[in-house]
């Protein structure tokens, strides 16, 4: 999970008077969802899988200006068919 600082927020609220893209929540969703699936893949790792397989991601607003993000798929264990 991660939340955003105040004056992330702050600098965020006066970004959407210019409008366009609010560069500070596309960097936090950004690196919110790599963490995510980086944890994702550790998760499979330890389970023996060498790949996970359906990736999707889920996000649920838990309070107020925190966010869980969640990416999860099937671990496989991906064997090379010999020629």
């Amino acid at each position: 999970m991660k939340s955003r600082s105040i004056v992330g927020t702050i600098g965020a609220s006066l970004q959407t008077i210019v409008g366009g893209n609010i560069s500070l929540f596309s960097k936090l969703c950004e690196q919110t969802r790599n963490d995510a699936f980086d944890l994702m893949l550790q998760h499979a790792e330890v389970l023996g899988a060498n790949a996970v397989i359906g990736a999707r991601y889920d996000a649920t607003e838990i309070m107020n200006g925190v966010t869980e993000v969640l990416s999860y798929g099937t671990a496989v264990e991906v064997v090379p068919i010999p020629k």
